[in-house]
């Protein structure tokens, strides 16, 4: 079920990464470059630091033929319609919430300590996110601006590493963790809600930079 659960996420990602392509201007080509870079840069990181060999996607003809599958499919659904408001934001936090607590699961069967898991399970769920604004030119990344996103994923590390201990079974705390990161960046996009940058809070706060979101 977890794998699943893994699968629907990285869908998610992968669509993410070829919406942002979209939005930037970028060739098919350059759309499947970062709907893998979205999909695995984060569990190829947590696995790099966990010395876990061979990478997890090396193996997975299920996972590498779901990226493209996806990949090809967002490319033709935006071929022949409009991209609606705010999808990339949606399917970002959807990747977000269920890779974050597949990283957190990855972490503690690693037998890790709690800060490492929470660490690990973080980086895995925004290191696709940076990866794919950098290639895309975003400067700062999302993750560096003021929104609420790692803070999410943070709060789901949490939640899942606090279940996890409480003896809750992996895939009913994998669901109610990444519900909470869902809601979370989803409520923050929903509400207007930002981290104030560090000249605001010596200043009493606002927030006038004329940016939308994505």
């Amino acid at each position: 079920m977890l794998h699943v659960l893994y699968l629907v996420g990285v869908a998610a990602f992968a669509a993410s990464g070829v919406l942002a392509a979209y939005r930037a201007n970028m060739d098919p080509f350059g759309g499947l470059v970062l709907a893998f870079a979205a999909s695995i840069s984060g569990g190829t990181l947590r696995d790099t630091i966990l010395n876990r060999q061979p990478l997890y996607w090396t193996h997975d003809w299920v996972l590498l033929t779901l990226i493209i599958c996806v990949g090809v499919g967002t490319m033709i659904y935006l071929r022949f319609w409009q991209l609606p408001h705010k999808s990339l934001l949606v399917v970002d936090a959807i990747g977000l919430a269920v890779v974050t607590v597949i990283g957190a699961r990855a972490a503690i069967e690693a037998d890790v300590t709690p800060l490492a898991v929470i660490i690990l399970a973080v980086l895995t769920g925004v290191a696709g996110e940076v990866i794919r604004d950098v290639l895309c030119g975003e400067f700062p990344p999302l993750l560096l601006r003021e929104d609420v996103y790692a803070i999410a994923a943070l709060a789901g590390a949490c939640c899942y590493l606090a279940l996890d201990h409480l003896g809750v079974g992996a895939t009913p705390a994998a669901g109610v963790s990444a519900g909470v990161v869902f809601a979370l960046r989803m409520g923050a996009v929903y509400f207007g809600v930002h981290l104030p940058r560090p000249q605001q809070l010596g200043k009493g706060g606002g927030r006038d930079d004329g940016r939308d979101d994505h």
